[in-house]
């Protein structure tokens, strides 16, 4: 078990070469007010006096700090430079240099803080890593933050408090940390900022690890066994006291191990009871067990996340695609891959169907039987025609002479301008269909053939072919439906089989005129038994028209006036604008009606066979058919290569992220397939 803290270094020099912090791995974040020996109590873990010390705010960026046990056989085998040493420092930032000497690895944390965070008191979010080989130190991870602090010192911003408030809640609120909260035994652990903290992310305190640092600088008569005893307020990891080097030791160079040789001391003499379970050391093997356990814990999740991370970054990748060798190769496929997803689109057989909306070949199919169908359908073959529109034809086309029979011409006339209503829906079905085939293009770029997101000027150049060549067939598509309506204008064919019917509807009323005219005749009177003419007869004026006038009215024109005299002018007389129709007239009428019908519905059944075919053959095949080859012979030229196969500024850079994150993400996979089962237990 002892193997997986190398382990999770090892993941964490994996990540930290991408600079990513998408898995949190587990470590040790060590918490606590500013002065309250946080880093004290690292450089007692390490026995090397390797951190920056003084008063006021010394750690302004969060140290990971990785501890490495070597066994001292294997020392000098591990120093890559040759140099002789048992203990030895490496920095991420400084690839391979390895530093023996402690004063220059604390040199150059001053150096790394100074170079991000500034010359005065401000902090950074940006970590150093630090990696300690040593045969005396336990294998441990962790991260030293800035202390916490409430009042702005110096140049440091008024909102320094929020920032390292955030700065330790962004590291401590990773549930694969543990939580080492630092609290001096000289001030009240009531008021500990650094267990406030740590209660806010882990309530039940289950990653939280308390250690009272200062225990020699308690007030005279009083003690820290009930703190120690967790009787004044409890953590679950448990209390671990420690004693430090004071300043004092410090600038008189007192080491590390006799610091721990004093503290041992201290604890036997002041808390017998306890001294097993407190101490620098028994601190370093407790951080040990439970940083093993909590890996161990955290494992298997662990491995789950990176094997999903690296499915997402492969599918990333493959979606930004290959960097471009062969050019001309490349632009052609594309174009072909492009020209296939369209017509497959249409065709119903591309790969990406959509499930929200109709596109593509269905939706075309929508607008010629459903769109277009029933647009026809609502369209009345009477429509805008009324029986006085009807009448005034019918008289119109019988010129000066009373008509007998219905006039052909009258039916022509109606009917033409009732087909010629059909033009309109037909031009429009041809306008929804070519938006169609616009909406296709966005939908083959956006779904079908990411590639050529990779390629905006290609992406472009390739919509401006596709509409320029649907903006060129448009008017030759319009003019053949055009000319659809116009075949059927040109010939009104009243001998067309569907018609036959209606013709006999005809036939029969004009039949039954007959019979009813016939049935209307006076009965001749016979010849033989009719009156002669006497001379009282024409006396009586009986026997000619003028009888027929009233007594005491002259004939037109026989009088002794003008020959005009009593004559009425038509014109003058009022037309009125609505009359009871006769009989005959209401006949006349309902023939025609019935006559238009039928021949109006038989031409637009042809249309809505027609229009659809039409619209097929001049638009939608002629595109699919012409589609590669007009955009092979427009974007595959030589001198357009460079320009149209130019990447998006970002896309280069993405790929390379996404593929360093891959690999990073595989290696580290690698890492923990190694570790056998029985290590974890």
């Amino acid at each position: 078990m002892e193997a997986l803290i190398p382990v999770i270094n090892k993941l964490q020099d994996v990540f930290n070469t991408v600079g990513a912090d998408i898995i949190q791995l587990p470590q040790i974040a060590v918490v606590g007010t500013q002065s309250s020996g946080k880093s004290s109590v690292l450089e007692s873990l390490v026995g090397r006096d390797l951190l920056p010390r003084g008063t006021g705010v010394v750690t302004r960026r969060p140290l990971i700090l990785q501890l490495v046990h070597v066994d001292p056989g294997d020392v000098r085998k591990s120093d890559d430079s040759g140099r002789e040493g048992e203990e030895w420092g490496k920095f991420l930032h400084t690839k391979n240099t390895i530093y023996t000497d402690f004063d220059d690895i604390r040199q150059e944390i001053e150096n790394e803080t100074e170079r991000v965070s500034g010359n005065n008191k401000g902090i950074s979010d940006e970590p150093i890593h630090l990696k300690i080989f040593s045969p005396h130190v336990v294998n441990l991870t962790l991260v030293d933050l800035p202390g916490i602090t409430k009042v702005p010192v110096g140049d440091q911003p008024k909102d320094i408090e929020i920032q390292i408030r955030e700065l330790i809640l962004k590291h401590i609120s990773n549930p694969n940390s543990i939580i080492l909260a630092v609290t001096a035994a000289n001030t009240d652990m009531a008021t500990s900022e650094a267990l406030k903290v740590a209660r806010e992310v882990d309530p039940d305190g289950r990653r939280t690890l308390a250690v009272v640092t200062k225990l020699d600088l308690m007030d005279a008569g009083t003690d820290a066994m009930d703190v120690l005893m967790g009787r004044v307020i409890p953590v679950k990891l448990g209390l671990i006291g420690v004693v430090n080097r004071s300043q004092l030791d410090i600038n008189n160079k007192k080491s590390v191990a006799d610091a721990i040789r004093d503290e041992h001391a201290f604890l036997q003499k002041k808390y017998p009871s306890l001294a097993t379970r407190n101490g620098t050391k028994y601190l370093a093997r407790t951080l040990n067990r439970l940083l093993m356990h909590h890996i161990r814990d955290c494992l298997p999740e662990l491995k789950t996340r990176i094997n999903v991370l690296a499915a997402q970054y492969q599918s990333l990748l493959s979606s930004y695609g290959e960097p471009v060798e062969d050019q001309s190769a490349t632009l052609l496929q594309l174009i072909t891959k492009f020209a296939a997803e369209y017509c497959n689109t249409i065709e119903g057989t591309a790969k990406y169907i959509e499930t929200a909306e109709l596109c593509g070949g269905a939706r075309i199919c929508y607008i010629f039987h459903e769109t277009f169908g029933r647009t026809l359908e609502s369209v009345d073959p009477l429509g805008g025609l009324n029986t006085i529109d009807i009448l005034t034809a019918i008289r119109n086309a019988t010129g000066p002479r009373p008509s007998l029979f219905v006039p052909e011409v009258s039916f022509e006339l109606l009917v033409k301008k009732q087909v010629k209503r059909l033009e309109e829906p037909s031009l429009r079905c041809v306008e929804l269909v070519h938006e169609e085939m616009q909406r296709i293009i966005q939908h083959c770029s956006n779904y079908s053939t990411q590639e050529l997101q990779r390629f905006p000027k290609l992406h472009e150049a390739i919509v401006e072919v596709v509409t320029s060549l649907l903006r060129k067939r448009l008017p030759i598509t319009n003019e053949m439906v055009h000319n659809l309506v116009a075949i059927e204008l040109a010939y009104i064919n009243t001998k067309h089989p569907d018609f036959a019917d209606a013709c006999g509807v005809m036939n029969n009323n004009i039949e039954e005129q007959r019979r009813n005219r016939m049935r209307e005749l006076p009965t001749a009177v016979p010849r033989e038994k009719a009156p002669t003419a006497g001379p009282q007869g024409e006396q009586d004026g009986t026997g000619n028209w003028r009888g027929m006038l009233k007594k005491g009215e002259e004939a037109p024109g026989s009088g002794p006036g003008s020959p005009l005299k009593g004559v009425v002018n038509l014109l003058d007389v009022p037309v009125p604008v609505a009359r009871k129709l006769s009989s005959r007239e209401q006949r006349d009428c309902e023939v025609i009606e019935r006559l238009i019908k039928s021949y109006f519905l038989i031409v637009r059944k042809n249309i809505q066979d027609s229009v659809p075919k039409a619209v097929m053959h001049f638009l939608v095949n002629h595109v699919k058919d012409s589609l590669q080859s007009e955009l092979v012979g427009q974007l595959y030229k030589s001198g357009l290569l460079n320009d149209l196969l130019t990447e998006s500024e970002d896309m280069a850079q993405r790929r390379k992220e996404a593929a360093d994150m891959l690999q990073a993400l595989q290696k580290a996979s690698q890492v923990i397939a190694e570790i056998r089962e029985t290590h974890l237990w």
